[in-house]
């Protein structure tokens, strides 16, 4: 007998109950009933490390995507983030015939956010009922499990296959099939290895069945060798009418970039996710996951909204895990988008939510940053600047990864500020002095350095930024951008705040160039993005980020005049970012009416589907846009839900919620924990 592992410890749960259980007024699951395999986007379960995307065909996966695995291929010559072998695909044969899509009925995929597992259920003509299970398991970064339940309807034989197949882009692959026979137990173990690209890297993966018959009386199993980059390891069971039978399917993958020996770590970690057996590995994701949804954002009176959100925070909370130094790419882990890249959409955009509600996850995106701050030192010096100069898109080394056509790779620089931005951030609302000693003060300084040698003093006695891409793209090699100059000036001003925290000297240049950065105004008062500017149209919110999350507008009036202005200037085809700006702003000024309003179109018009992932704009096919969800996330935490990072830590403004609500908690928020709530 053989199990199937798969090189990424994921273990895939599958369980069958027939017709799936209607859930359409839960706020913890997301159903989708008529698909169309030629209108389908997938949704993900992921932990962190491995990203797993449903596909529109029962029982199989349409990719797996590991966290930290890059290699130079596809367009733009820059390095991108890799799929892994697929390793939680499944055939079954009934009665000799393969299973497929023209022969089942009452096919439905339900995830639950709330367990962060995805569920497929259907019917096999007269004969069998299926429901499927996978998830990527919180506690085995590595590591996904897929359990099965078959009810037969009459009697039957069935024969399940555990697949494991390569992608395209790997090369060289091998595979692997044996068995460890021990007294108590007997694991089957199937491998495959094979090379990145270019050769630079090892990526591995195994599974392996679990199943329910006592040692000795488990189903014979049968491996077959097929193409180059398949193989299979199936097992039949003849079942009577009405009977129920389980089986599980785990599966762990990893590469070099991980350990120095994917193929048998990847085995081990099957190996030990096998003996762990279902119910304790399922006990244990749980119990992960209730830990996580301590912190969460409820609203009472709406359960599709509150569905919403929970969809929102369950993908990020699934892109990224504590105690590790990877990021967040736009696209988190639920395909290849954006070839993996971390850009300003982590700082800006996806960690503001994790820093109020998960600070532990929080971390981990810093120490990615903290861990390539060399990268961004060369890259300073490289382009005739001191201090440290991030990449606009970043790779696993820490490189710029911009294709060399895009001008934001070398001229983008308000990134290097949103970093400092995020650093400063995490210590108000953690005070961790030590953290700030060894991380958080090392890199503002460097950051500070930056701007200070970046800036340049002009004839009128100010300091300017020349030549830079805006936040608003669509404005290249301009100077004096607001969004770059005022968070240089911001900070600076941290650095500074940091330094004397920590009884060190500030640099007084820091202090100078702070004071001295100009920000522009157009004659009408209205503060003007850049030293060109005449009204044109913006890809996204510029000028309105110096209200938030910058402090460098407080002026009522002259936030409001912003907001007026530049909201009918907004590409409405834009990222949906552009819209969490102006709702959160216009319900922190009281407009609560516009504020909701403005809320839906955050995500509502960029859902795909069948299950309403969420596409960078209105009509796009790129799902799951995680930088839209952080956009939206915000707009309910420091939005309606009035929360204010703030040297005394997470405060909380006066501010009022839709009618259309009886409530907002937040729940499980900063270090202590604390629930805030506006009525």
């Amino acid at each position: 007998m053989i199990q199937k592992i798969t090189l990424l410890s994921v273990v895939l749960l599958q369980s069958l109950t027939g017709i799936a259980q209607d859930v359409s007024n839960s706020v913890w699951h997301v159903q989708a009933k008529n698909i169309d395999p030629n209108n389908y986007y997938g949704v993900t379960v992921a932990n962190g490390m491995i990203g797993i995307v449903s596909s529109a065909e029962p029982l199989k996966v349409k990719d797996i995507v590991l966290n930290g695995a890059f290699d130079t291929y596809g367009r733009g010559r820059v390095s991108n983030i890799m799929k892994t072998f697929d390793f939680a695909n499944m055939d079954m044969d009934v009665d000799g015939q393969r299973l497929d899509r023209k022969r089942i009925q009452n096919y439905a995929q339900t995830l639950d956010m709330q367990h962060a597992s995805l569920t497929t259920t259907f019917d096999h003509a007269d004969k069998i009922s299926v429901k499927q299970t996978i998830s990527a398991l919180r506690h085995l970064p590595h590591t996904a499990l897929m359990e099965v339940e078959i009810i037969a309807k009459k009697d039957v034989s069935v024969t399940p296959h555990s697949v494991l197949s390569a992608p395209d882009m790997l090369r060289d692959v091998k595979n692997f099939y044996h068995l460890i026979d021990r007294p108590h137990s007997l694991i089957p173990l199937i491998t495959s290895v094979a090379k990145s690209p270019t050769g630079k890297n090892t990526v591995a993966a195994s599974n392996s069945f679990i199943f329910e018959e006592e040692r000795g009386k488990e189903p014979a199993l049968i491996h077959e060798e097929w193409d180059y980059g398949l193989h299979r390891l199936k097992f039949t069971v003849q079942l009577k009418a009405g009977q129920t039978y389980r089986f599980a399917v785990v599966g762990s993958t990893t590469s070099s970039e991980h350990v120095a020996d994917p193929h048998n770590e990847a085995e081990r970690l099957t190996i030990f996710a096998a003996l762990e057996r279902t119910e304790r590995l399922k006990k244990r994701h749980t119990e992960a996951w209730n830990k996580l949804w301590e912190s969460d954002i409820v609203i009472e009176g709406d359960a599709n909204v509150q569905r919403d959100v929970h969809f929102a925070l369950y993908h990020l909370y699934s892109f990224a895990r504590e105690g590790t130094a990877y990021s967040l790419s736009p696209m988190g882990l639920s395909g290849l988008g954006y070839n993996g890249h971390v850009f300003w959409d982590t700082e800006l955009w996806m960690y503001p939510p994790l820093l109020v509600l998960h600070p532990e996850i929080a971390k981990s995106l810093l120490e990615y940053r903290f861990q390539r701050l060399e990268k961004a030192k060369n890259n300073a010096f490289s382009h005739g600047y001191e201090g440290a100069m991030f990449p606009w898109e970043s790779d696993n080394e820490g490189q710029e990864s911009t294709p060399v056509w895009a001008l934001t790779g070398p001229f983008q620089h308000h990134i290097t500020g949103d970093i400092g931005f995020a650093f400063w951030k995490y210590y108000q609302v953690t005070k961790d002095k030590i953290w700030l000693r060894d991380r958080g003060y090392p890199l503002l300084k460097e950051v500070a350095d930056f701007w200070a040698s970046r800036a340049e003093k002009g004839n009128d006695g100010k300091y300017h930024i020349i030549n830079v891409v805006c936040a608003d793209e669509y404005a290249e090699n301009v100077d004096d951008n607001a969004f770059t100059n005022g968070m240089a000036k911001e900070v600076l001003g941290y650095a500074v705040e940091a330094a004397r925290e920590l009884g060190v000297t500030p640099n007084p240049k820091w202090t100078e160039v702070a004071t001295g950065l100009i920000i522009l105004k157009l004659d009408n008062g209205v503060t003007r993005e850049h030293a060109t500017y005449t009204g044109e149209t913006i890809k996204q919110a510029d000028v309105n980020l110096l209200a938030y999350p910058l402090k460098v507008v407080t002026d009522i009036p002259q936030l409001k005049k912003d907001l007026d202005y530049y909201e009918t200037r907004m590409d409405k085809n834009g990222p949906a970012m552009s819209f969490a700006i102006l709702c959160l702003l216009n319900a922190r000024l009281g407009n609560t009416e516009k504020a909701y309003q403005l809320f839906s179109q955050t995500y509502k018009p960029n859902e795909v589907p069948p299950f309403g992932v969420i596409a960078e704009t209105a009509g796009g096919t790129n799902p799951y846009f995680a930088t839209g969800a952080g956009g939206f996330l915000q707009t309910l935490l420091n939005g309606f839900g009035g929360l204010d990072i703030t040297k005394a830590g997470i405060i909380q403004l006066k501010t009022k919620i839709p009618i259309q609500w009886k409530s907002l908690t937040l729940k499980g928020v900063g270090v202590d924990k604390k629930t805030f709530v506006v009525r």
